[in-house]
């Protein structure tokens, strides 16, 4: 299996097209390009504070009022912080990422992911900015899967299939959240009752943010249900490392550690088949900016771009492995990413149209690198399953390590 499942009786460990990741032995970790000239962020020149007001000192977890909902639900940001002036701005509706500010070369903190000032705007907006999206993240074709014998309906919320969970997912809830003073992190939980968007069984969920003084940012996710189901969990993160408002991401250089990606028809449903990366417009195998051949996938579309499921190469459920890396050559930020999961979706912010519902973002000025299982698994017998039963316990976690190159 692609994820850790255990017995509960046991300790848990602790820790379109897609491109997909193979289980293999593990291979010795190649030198890092232009190695030399990478720093972390504690050797930036640090950003210059205000004479009128402290920072906070660094593992001090900040909560705030950050609103309410339409419902009347109060919402609390959270603000972690570490010794090299890195911030993350967390909210317990939809445990969402709200905001990611890290250094550049000079030392000039921004902020590097989408999102909004007021809940207003994540109740109004569809594009899941930094949100947790589940039931299930990326696609199920038809809005149907069969488990044990009996057929499910789910909504179709994207042309004829259903995406992330439905209208009603993850990311539209409320979650309880604890602060974690001792891991400079936030625990949120949320149960997903029987039925809950057509899913069978009560699903207990916790997801732990904690960002380290190595400028690791750590997304763990866990559960358990009563009853079979089909679970898959990832954070839909927009990114632009040059700081959000900086324009569009297409010089962006990303590496994908990947050399398959998933086929799919007109819909972004998997075919089952798997295509090579080496050689086309689907290659990251090597550093390439993200805009350098995206012109090929426009043609006679102008919403075309990446929305591509990457095999990750010598994926392994029990430890981190490396996924992708991200270099904004203008400001030298370094995004890379590690995780548990097989397949990690790349998508070039192509619906994102400048409105005031995606916070006045344009086609791409963002990308996502969301770490996943593949799209409709749970009608594809040959991917990796999503099938969580009783007694089995689910555990995933995600990596984004940030530095800077000069």
């Amino acid at each position: 299996m692609r994820r850790t499942l255990v017995g509960l009786g046991l300790a848990l460990l602790i820790g379109g097209q897609c491109f997909l990741a193979r289980a293999a032995e593990p291979a010795a970790a190649a030198p890092a390009k232009n190695a030399a000239q990478v720093k972390s962020l504690s050797q930036a020149k640090a950003p210059a504070q205000s004479k009128s007001a402290a920072a906070p000192s660094a593992h001090t977890i900040m909560h705030k009022p950050f609103g309410e909902t339409t419902a009347g639900q109060p919402v609390t940001l959270y603000t972690l912080t570490n010794a090299n002036h890195v911030t993350v701005n967390l909210i317990d509706f939809g445990a969402a990422l709200q905001s990611v500010l890290v250094p550049d070369k000079n030392g000039k903190a921004e902020n590097i992911t989408l999102g909004f000032n007021d809940i207003a705007g994540y109740e109004k907006h569809g594009a899941h900015f930094g949100c947790t999206v589940g039931r299930y993240a990326n696609r199920i074709a038809k809005g149907r899967f069969k488990l044990d014998g009996k057929e499910y309906t789910l909504a179709t919320n994207n042309g004829p299939n259903h995406l992330h969970g439905g209208p009603g997912g993850f990311d539209r809830v409320m979650w309880k959240a604890e602060p974690l003073p001792g891991k400079n992190g936030v625990k949120f939980t949320y149960r997903s009752k029987d039925g809950e968007e057509g899913y069978p069984g009560n699903l207990d969920l916790t997801v732990v943010y904690t960002l380290s003084d190595k400028n690791e940012l750590t997304i763990d996710y866990q559960a358990v249900t009563d009853k079979a189901t089909v679970v898959n969990l990832t954070n839909h993160g927009y990114w632009n490392l040059g700081g959000v408002g900086s324009g569009p991401v297409l010089d962006h250089e990303l590496q994908l550690h990947a050399d398959e990606y998933l086929l799919v028809d007109q819909t972004l449903i998997p075919t089952g088949e798997y295509g090579k990366a080496a050689g086309g417009v689907m290659d990251f195998t090597k550093p390439m900016a993200i805009g350098s051949r995206i012109a090929e996938l426009k043609k006679g579309n102008p919403n075309g771009g990446y929305d591509h499921c990457y095999v990750i190469r010598n994926s392994n459920p029990k430890t981190p492995v490396a996924a992708a890396k991200v270099t904004d050559p203008k400001s030298g930020r370094v995004m890379e990413i590690l995780t548990t999961e097989p397949g990690i979706q790349f998508y070039t912010g192509n619906f994102l149209d400048g409105s005031k519902e995606n916070g006045g973002n344009k086609q791409h000025e963002a990308f996502c690198l969301e770490t996943q299982h593949y799209p409709d698994s749970p009608n594809q017998p040959k991917f990796p399953t999503t099938t969580l039963k009783p007694g089995e316990a689910l555990h995933t976690t995600t990596v984004h390590k940030f530095s800077v190159v000069k």
